[in-house]
């Protein structure tokens, strides 16, 4: 094989070759009369393009690149001789006796000059002896097939193209592939391969495995994008919706706060019922979220409307309700009102702490004696105040400090609890008043003996308007020059405490004595250990303030008459009195 040729035995050449399938390089070819190889022009013209077809003997193409530059010179210097003038003559034109003969070579288009304003002449005109006369291939769209691969070609046997009339350089539009092999479409599916496929190890061939390959990988990016695609869509519109929702939740609460009516129930509730406990110094919106825990109201908004709407609800006092669950508001508030729904836990004034004990076990449905126990123990943790009495002759350190009045015990609480709440109101109440500067007025030495006195005249005085003159007798005889009593207070309420009694026969005062206890005031004297009840506000001012007076007995007749005397004959005189009164009743 030569440098730039091919030789004989070479592999022959295909109209649709990849490389010559769009004409090669525009057409560009050889000089007629001249050889491919720069040889002398020769003294006759010859077709080039029908000796071509007719011996199927197609150049290398690294032989183009060659011819490419000559004729592209040559073109130029035709143009050259026919702008001047030249001459021109048909190169295609056969010499009167002269035989065409192939040389390998291709026809340079070279031209002779053409005279200056001659009408030039179609070089590519068909003439007699031309290469099918007949007929112009290049006019017709079937001239430029789209390339296809050689696997692919379905060229019949032994037909002829047309090659593409070289007008002018790169003048021709590339028409629109539509073949899957160049717009990337997938292939059929199923597609078996064809006989005439070119061989596996064939270049050609590999090379388009690989630009499908590279196709079909980025056709299955193309889906992984647009699946990721979807799926982001689907999270925005999912975060958006979202979003409206919750925007939408939050203006709706919005408006309901602040325009729209309070949740509520309807009607006077379930036949359910819920104790409720409301505390000390609550009011409105903490007793309102007391009632909604325990599911008596629906909404706190609801309950503090109805209660500004009721002239009575601001009247509501803490302590301890029997209510019922699902109830209006409205409903709630009246119920509350109506001394019938509570359920305090009262303490009257004067109880003894055994007694409050009891009721205690009673209330939390305890086993008897187990609130006793715990005040035993838990004494010194349930806020006694520094001033009580620790002497080990107390008989219950808590005695006088179980304030009277009304304490909400539920259900389910613990004795500890109650048992503290009461201390801690006793010493709220007791602090209201100096007890300290009022014991040292009144002689006493500490805060604990005005208030053991404030017991015995709780307990003592049977009416409250007695509580000042029963007050002086306690303090007439804890004089020490007391010559009735000898500063004895010789108060049958102190026996009755030793024994745990309420009874006003008490026995012979000569048996009285004989009980050896420290709280038996007919034996001691001065006041007992510590207190034997429970007093209220009444008896502490009247202890705090009693009225003056010579009086060292009392005997109380009747609800409006309390007999007082100064003497003990006096004193007996009217107490018979008060027998035979009762006896003749």
């Amino acid at each position: 094989m030569t440098e730039y040729g091919r030789g004989p035995g070479s592999e022959p050449w295909h109209p649709e070759d990849p490389l010559y399938g769009d004409q090669g390089w525009g057409g560009r070819q050889a000089a007629h009369g001249q050889g491919q190889y720069g040889d002398q022009q020769q003294s006759y013209q010859q077709d080039p393009y029908a000796q071509q077809y007719q011996g199927h003997q197609p150049q290398e193409p690294y032989a183009q690149h060659q011819q490419y530059g000559q004729q592209h010179q040559q073109y130029d210097q035709q143009q050259n001789h026919q702008q001047y003038g030249a001459p021109q003559h048909d190169p295609y034109a056969q010499q009167p006796g002269a035989q065409p003969q192939y040389n390998g070579g291709w026809d340079t288009g070279q031209q002779s000059a053409m005279a200056y304003g001659a009408e030039p002449q179609d070089p590519y005109a068909q003439h007699p002896g031309a290469y099918d006369t007949g007929q112009d291939h290049y006019g017709t769209p079937e001239a430029y097939p789209p390339p296809r691969p050689p696997g692919r070609r379905e060229a019949a046997p032994g037909q002829q193209q047309s090659r593409q009339e070289p007008t002018d350089w790169g003048a021709d539009e590339p028409q629109e592939e539509t073949h899957p092999f160049f717009t990337g479409a997938d292939a059929p599916a199923g597609r078996e391969p064809r006989d005439d496929d070119d061989d596996p190890d064939d270049d050609g061939s590999r090379s388009s495995r690989r630009d499908r390959g590279g196709d079909e990988r980025r056709g299955g990016k193309g889906k992984k994008k647009k699946s990721r695609s979807g799926v982001a869509c689907l999270v925005v519109s999912v975060v958006l919706v979202g979003g409206l929702g919750g925007v939408s939740y939050v203006g709706y609460t919005f408006w309901q706060k602040q325009f729209g009516a309070p949740a509520d129930y309807t009607g006077s509730g379930t036949g359910e019922q819920v104790e409720v406990e409301i505390p000390e110094g609550a009011f409105g919106y903490d007793i309102a979220n007391i009632l909604r825990k325990k599911g008596v109201i629906k909404s706190s908004d609801a309950f503090v409307a109805a209660q500004n709407d009721n002239p009575k609800g601001k009247s509501l006092q803490a302590g301890v309700y029997l209510l019922k669950k699902e109830m209006s508001a409205a409903s709630a508030i009246s119920l509350m009102l109506d001394p019938k729904s509570q359920n305090p836990f009262v303490i009257p004034e004067g109880t003894r702490n055994a007694t409050v004990y009891e009721m205690i076990d009673k209330r939390l449905e305890l086993k008897k004696g187990t609130t006793a126990d715990i005040a035993k123990t838990k004494a010194e943790s349930l806020g006694l105040p520094d001033w009580a009495d620790d002497n080990p002759d107390v008989k219950d350190p808590l005695e006088g400090f179980l304030y009277p009045a009304a304490y909400p015990v539920a259900k389910g609480s613990k004795p500890e609890d109650a048992l503290k709440r009461m201390v801690t109101r006793a010493n709220k109440e007791y602090g209201k008043v100096d007890l300290e500067a009022s014991a040292k007025k009144l002689g006493l030495k500490t805060p604990w003996e005005l208030v053991t006195v404030a017991s015995l005249v709780q307990v003592e005085g049977k009416y409250k308007h007695d509580f000042d003159k029963v007050a002086r007798v306690v303090y007439n005889r804890l004089k020490p020059g007391n010559m009735e009593t000898v500063g004895r207070l010789e108060f049958d309420s102190t026996v009755n405490y030793i024994k745990n009694e309420s009874t006003l026969d008490v026995g012979a005062v000569d048996d009285l004595r004989k009980i050896d206890d420290p709280y038996n005031t007919y034996k001691i004297i001065g006041l007992p250990s510590g207190p034997i009840s429970n007093p209220g506000a009444d008896a502490l001012h009247s202890a705090m303030n009693p009225t003056p007076g010579p009086w060292y007995y009392f005997v109380s007749i009747n609800e409006d008459k309390t007999v007082f005397a100064e003497t003990n004959e006096e004193h007996e005189r009217n107490r018979r009195e008060y027998e035979d009164g009762k006896a003749g009743q």
